[in-house]
């Protein structure tokens, strides 16, 4: 298992950079990003969600069907936009996101299922 720092990392690659990488039509893995602190995480992982959240629907909609090149090493995968999110970087985004959880809790933070799944959308 890689260390919190990269399930961090993977984390705000797997949302923030899945937007971008579809925008510019090629996305890859994350870069090793220096070593950062805890608060650093904490900061890059804000940033992601503050731009996530600023995209709109009208943004997010125009992209789909357009196409989305995998690259790592020599290799590439193809996809389009709306198959790329949902079947590879969604799953990889929850499985560094439970990782890190994972990781907090090995580590004796006090954490239980209600923080991962936070708040719920109720119909009221």
């Amino acid at each position: 298992m890689l260390p919190f720092r990269f399930q961090i990392v993977s984390v705000a690659h797997h949302s923030l950079g899945a937007m971008e990488g579809v925008q510019a039509g090629v996305f890859g893995p994350p870069s090793m990003a220096p070593d950062l602190d805890y608060e650093a995480l904490q900061a890059m992982a804000g940033d992601a969600q503050e731009k996530i959240q600023a995209y709109t629907p009208d943004v997010v909609n125009a992209l789909e069907g357009s196409a989305v090149e995998f690259k790592i090493g020599g290799q590439s995968m193809p996809f389009i936009a709306e198959d790329f999110l949902m079947s590879f970087s969604l799953p990889n985004f929850y499985f560094h996101a439970t990782t890190a959880y994972d990781i907090l809790r090995m580590q004796g933070v006090p954490l239980g299922k209600r923080d991962f799944l936070g708040q719920m959308r109720l119909n009221m």
